[in-house]
Order: C-alpha cells, then structure tokens, then sequence
C-alpha cells in the first residue's frame, strides 16, 4: 500500500526536521503514537532503532532503520518486525509560509490491508502528521 500526504506546516525547516526526524526523542514528543524508543546504534547519518508505534489502536513493534540529510530527508526503513519491508521517505523543502513536508510511505502490514481500507490508513497517519505540524508551529 503505496501513498503520500502533503502538509505545510508554518516553521522553519531546522525546527519541522528537529520535530519530526528526532527519532531519539520521539517518545517524549508525541508519546500518544511512539510511547517506547530504544537506540541500538548510531553511526554518522545512520542508526538502527527499536520502536513501538501506536496507529488506529495497534501496536507495531519495530526495528528501523533511519537515514538522514539534515535538514533535508529522512528515510525510515522498516527491517523488522511489525510492518516489515515498509518504507517512509520524508522530504523537508522550504516554503514561502514554512515547510512543505511530503512524505512518501509504502507500508507493507498486512493486518491494515485485510482489516482497513488505503483512506482509513492515510488519515491516520495524516493525524499524527498533524499532531507534530502543531508541536513545530507552537
């Protein structure tokens, strides 16, 4: 299941990608959809990370892999568990008004394929997408 969702969030682009892309601290912003981080390791722009998310009241639990061009991109690769194979490409580009963050996810679950339609699984995500624009704004 392959879709993008588009926000204009009106903050620098340091400060969305400080936000957003701080998979250490993502626990402590928004512990509602990340309510445990664990960093296994850290190597330049790449480190291996241990999460669990919350989305439309499941748990996935995850080993990820995330890469970064600060204050550019962040991939997250997923390489176990829960969702595995999935791909989330966020892309941080300046805007008049803020930033235009596009994030591009092929998600690879097969509970949300069986159980959710595509739209139920963007608008989630759009809430969560949501829930950090008014953290970076604030």
């Amino acid at each position: 299941m392959r879709f993008v969702i588009e926000k204009l969030v009106r903050a620098d682009r340091q400060r969305v990608f400080d936000i957003m892309a701080n998979y250490e601290n993502l626990d402590k912003v928004i512990p509602k959809y990340f309510p445990s981080i664990r960093v296994r390791s850290v190597r330049e722009n790449i480190a291996i990370v241990e999460m669990h998310m919350f989305l439309a009241n499941k748990e996935h639990i995850m080993t990820t892999k995330h890469v970064t061009k600060y204050p550019e991109t962040h991939d997250v690769y997923v390489l176990g568990g829960h969702a595995k194979g999935s791909h989330f490409a966020e892309v941080y580009q300046k805007a008049e008004q803020g930033t235009l963050i596009k994030i591009t996810i092929d998600y690879k679950e097969k509970f949300f394929s069986k159980f959710f339609r595509k739209s139920n699984i963007e608008s989630e995500y759009g809430k969560m997408i949501d829930e950090f624009a008014k953290i970076a704004e604030a």
